[in-house]
């Protein structure tokens, strides 16, 4: 496939998990990709892989809550490639706890890298996007903003807002050129699951074989399988896809409340 041949397309959360599925796919189908996260190690690593193999990938080191850190991954992917085609509002974290418990400090947390984060790459793509009369944005929320996780209060507040946001954003701006569109993932097999796994009674082996019988398809999501939904989101081929929400659950919204 080469529907993303020549674009340029920036991940924040672009080395890890999600991010970094699809920092390797959009490689793979020919973009350009500037991958920004926090992760200096892993992202210095990834850049060098996917150079290795010949594709067009730049580590951009900066926290998506910040929004001189956005900026600069903006112009750094207009001054090593000339344009930007595409932008993934991927990064995040996960705080849990019931809201009674919650601490403010972990509610800022959440809310500056889930909500900010989004605000300030839309904030700043979309001016570079209307200049050139095309562009897209797409940003990861979750089925937790549809289901009732126990003690994923804030986390999902801060994934429901992200739809909230895409819809205003769409009539504010697509008549000027820039599609708005959203992946809702399942529970993916990616490090900050497993991180949400330790404390627990259990090895994450059998927790995750727990889950795993419960979604419908009987598996667990992997990065690629959300990579190969934003890449169709972000493709010429979906030009007239806009203001949506894709699940990528494995069914995992059809299950009844019991």
């Amino acid at each position: 496939m080469s529907h993303l041949r020549d674009k340029v397309i920036l991940i924040t959360g672009g080395t890890s998990g999600i991010g970094e599925g699809c920092t390797e796919l959009f490689c793979e189908h020919g973009a350009k990709v500037v991958a920004m996260s926090i992760q200096q190690a892993e992202g210095t690593a990834l850049e060098k892989r996917l150079a290795d193999r010949g594709f067009s990938c730049a580590f951009h080191y900066g926290d998506a809550s910040k929004e001189s850190d956005v900026k600069a991954a903006i112009d750094l992917a207009l001054s090593r490639f000339g344009r930007l085609d595409a932008a993934c509002a991927n990064a995040g974290v996960l705080r849990t706890g019931k809201i009674t418990a919650f601490s403010v400090e972990d509610f800022q947390a959440v809310i500056n890298v889930n909500l900010l984060g989004p605000v300030l790459l839309a904030k700043h793509a979309i001016p570079v996007m209307e200049r050139q009369g095309k562009g897209v944005i797409c940003f990861t929320t979750s089925v937790a903003a549809d289901i009732g996780f126990p003690e994923h209060a804030v986390y999902a507040a801060s994934k429901a807002a992200l739809v909230a946001l895409m819809r205003s954003l769409t009539t504010d701006h697509s008549p000027n050129g820039v599609r708005f569109v959203a992946v809702s993932p399942g529970t993916i097999d990616t490090p900050m699951l497993a991180a949400s796994c330790e404390g627990w009674d259990q090895p994450k082996e059998v927790l995750y074989a727990a889950v795993a019988k419960k979604i419908p398809v009987r598996r667990m999501g992997r990065p690629i399988d959300v990579a190969h939904v934003v890449a169709f989101l972000l493709s010429d081929e979906a030009g007239f896809v806009n203001n949506c929400v894709v699940p990528v659950e494995g069914g995992t919204l059809a299950l009844p409340p019991w």
